[in-house]
């Protein structure tokens, strides 16, 4: 028969007979699928039903799932539906699909104890991994730096300058960019807020302290571990999903001194010197704001902004900045090592590698605050 497909109903005694005919492929989906939901709901209404499938013209693996399907849905109990008039042409294929086990559907709308406490473990197993991941991507980097710095030779130079490139020479206009405008903004909310109080020169104060010490590394920082970290993560799982790491280890290299290491190096040079030329953007452009909303003229903002701060401001961003990149480029690392064979995994690893660098960015800064605070600086 040619045409639309059709699954017709013919009741015979006690039992019920569903003729299934013409082309049954992935062309007619919207009506095929459409058909079988309505059968599936005759399960359990007649005690015998058979699927005649002797008219079908054309069948390929979606006609042969969804026929199936609906064989599955209509065997209940110990009375299982039964498929008629299978042609020997399609007679393997819809075997090699009935091998196909179904996927069990857990009922999700029973709350437990017991599932919430397998839940927490889960989860809590979960952040165990995650944390044993990065300490042995950690060791693994540090172990190959003590290679190449017992033999030089193994040193990728083309590869660091040319990652340092992509990681700060081409992040530079972004990272300026953001963090003028955030300097700008710093200092137009101090003053709008100071000005009730006449204090309108104090407005410098924050903006030197807030900028060197907290704001300018760590808005750096999580700039890089969106714009990089994704990066790195990308192109590790795009070269574990076509094997590439697998052929270098075939090949005598190792992926850590290869692969990793440049990454990681050109990142820990990159930082510091981004979040110095962001401190510097955010600095000038609240000074800009200053002077043009605030009436503070340039010499006195730089006379005041001498008295503020001092090197240890500014010591304590740069000591952060290589901590941090650090921090970024394991967990991008592991993220991209972790990628499976799909484009679905790709994305979930890169995602989550955004997700865990600005974290760890994070409880990176508190502890760093809690500690400088604790040594007087």
């Amino acid at each position: 028969m040619s045409g639309d497909p059709t699954l017709q109903r013919i009741a015979q005694g006690n039992g019920l007979a569903l003729l299934a005919a013409g082309p049954w492929t992935a062309r007619f989906a919207p009506d095929l699928e459409r058909m079988v939901t309505d059968a599936e709901k005759l399960a359990g209404s007649r005690p015998n039903i058979f699927i005649d499938v002797s008219q079908v013209s054309k069948l390929d693996t979606f006609g042969a799932w969804l026929i199936e399907r609906l064989r599955r849905s209509l065997t209940q109990g110990n009375v299982e539906a039964k498929i008629a008039g299978l042609s020997a042409n399609y007679s393997s294929l819809v075997d090699e699909v009935r091998r196909v086990k179904g996927t069990p559907v857990l009922p999700t709308n029973a709350v437990t104890i017991t599932g919430m406490l397998d839940q927490i473990g889960r989860s809590m197993a979960g952040i165990g991994g995650t944390i044993a991941g990065l300490i042995d991507m950690l060791g693994a980097v540090l172990a190959a730096s003590a290679r190449v710095i017992v033999n030089p030779r193994g040193f990728r130079l083309t590869s660091t300058v040319h990652h340092l490139e992509q990681v700060c020479w081409r992040a530079v206009p972004i990272v300026v960019l953001i963090t003028f405008l955030i300097g700008c903004i710093i200092s137009q909310q101090g003053i709008f807020h100071f000005r009730k109080f006449g204090a309108d020169i104090f407005v410098v104060d924050m903006l030197g302290v807030l900028v060197l010490r907290e704001i300018g590394v760590l808005l750096v920082a999580i700039m890089v571990a969106g714009r990089s970290g994704s990066a790195y993560t990308a192109e590790l799982g795009s070269m574990k999903m076509r094997e590439e790491i697998d052929a270098l280890r075939t090949m005598g290299f190792d992926p850590i001194e290869v692969l990793i290491l440049p990454r990681m190096l050109a990142l820990v040079i990159a930082l510091p010197i981004l979040a110095f030329l962001g401190a510097m953007a955010a600095l000038y452009g609240g000074g800009l704001v200053a002077w043009l909303y605030g009436g503070v003229d340039p010499e006195a903002f730089l006379l005041r902004l001498r008295d503020a701060i001092s090197i240890d401001h500014f010591t304590v961003g740069i000591i952060k900045a290589p901590v941090m990149a650090g921090v970024i480029g394991i967990v991008a690392c592991v993220e991209g090592l972790a990628v499976e064979g799909s484009a679905e995994s790709l994305g979930q690893h890169t995602t989550s590698s955004v997700v865990k660098g600005i974290f760890f960015v994070i409880v990176m800064d508190g502890v760093f605050a809690i500690f400088f605070a604790s040594i007087g600086m």
